[in-house]
């Protein structure tokens, strides 16, 4: 039995196969409709989510099988303060796999370690968030075909960004990546983050604060949304939240073939006159997390 819990949890090869398995998806959805007929998905969130918890139900329903759990831990049984661990050990009972969220880095790892079913990482506070990774990496697959040899821009919240750190370690995996961090001084890539960067010679990156200056040499310009819950003083978040602004008029200057992602919710980060501009791929990115979770649900519960 295994488990997803960081997207390093996963090979080179493994990950290439699950993009591969979401591109035959995508092409042949009828030979896929009943894959995971008889199975069951937990979907264990513990703290809010929209695209995520739908995507990986939506997911399991496309593939044949059936949902069940909760999406606010106020309606389970951690209000009355019983442990994740236990909340793991019974539903094991219940489900064939387990989708889980939670605002404590590290709970869905304690989780693997007390479930007898495959544990999927759906969110664990500011440290990882592997599907959302696999869905940009098909994303990033299906318009430019590869991902190697691409410079790569990350934009706003890279200290408390999970999709970021997630993405960051599954590019180091790649050759002739640039990585290019774009973000006030307060939002910086955590140091730990940089000193593996520094370490690898398969990879190069910069620091800016300046957008504008980035965008001409980005091959994908990765947005993210300054996250108030992860902030602990209200008036840093205020000062901050509207650092970087995508416009139209600041896509002048990007390549014709440009390919913008966003892990979403958006706020205001992006404004909504970018979206009809060829090169939004964030609702893509949507559709793409759908296929790459009923990849993995299959790949984890053994399903050819």
């Amino acid at each position: 039995m295994r488990s997803l819990i960081s997207i390093l949890d996963l090979s080179v090869e493994e990950i290439d196969q699950l993009v591969n398995t979401g591109l035959d998806i995508i092409e042949n959805p009828a030979k896929y409709a009943h894959k995971c007929e008889g199975k069951k998905l937990a979907t264990l969130f513990f703290e809010p989510s929209t695209r995520t918890r739908l995507s990986f139900e939506a997911a399991m329903y496309e593939l044949g099988g059936h949902v069940i759990g909760f999406s606010d831990a106020g309606s389970s049984s951690a209000s009355k303060g019983e442990s994740v661990s236990d909340t793991v050990r019974v539903v094991s009972n219940y489900a064939d796999i387990i989708a889980m969220r939670h605002p404590k880095e590290g709970a869905p790892l304690v989780a693997s370690m007390k479930s007898t079913v495959p544990i999927i990482n759906a969110g664990d506070g500011g440290h990882n968030h592997p599907t959302q990774t696999l869905a940009d990496l098909l994303t990033i697959r299906r318009e430019k075909g590869t991902f190697g040899n691409i410079t790569v821009g990350f934009c706003g919240d890279l200290k408390f960004g999970r999709t970021v750190h997630s993405l960051i370690d599954a590019l180091t995996r790649y050759k002739g990546v640039k990585i290019v961090l774009i973000s006030p001084d307060e939002l910086k890539l955590p140091g730990y983050m940089k000193d593996a960067l520094d370490k690898m010679d398969n990879i190069t990156y910069v620091e800016t604060t300046s957008l504008e200056n980035a965008m001409p040499e980005l091959d994908i310009l990765y947005m993210t949304r300054v996250q108030k819950e992860r902030f602990f003083n209200e008036a840093d978040y205020i000062r901050l939240k509207d650092s970087y602004i995508l416009t139209p008029d600041k896509l002048e200057n990007a390549k014709s073939d440009m390919c913008i992602l966003h892990p979403l919710p958006r706020v205001n980060e992006i404004s909504v006159a970018v979206d009809d501009d060829p090169r939004a791929c964030y609702f893509k990115q949507v559709f793409n997390g759908k296929i790459i979770r009923m990849a993995l649900i299959m790949k984890l519960l053994g399903i050819e």
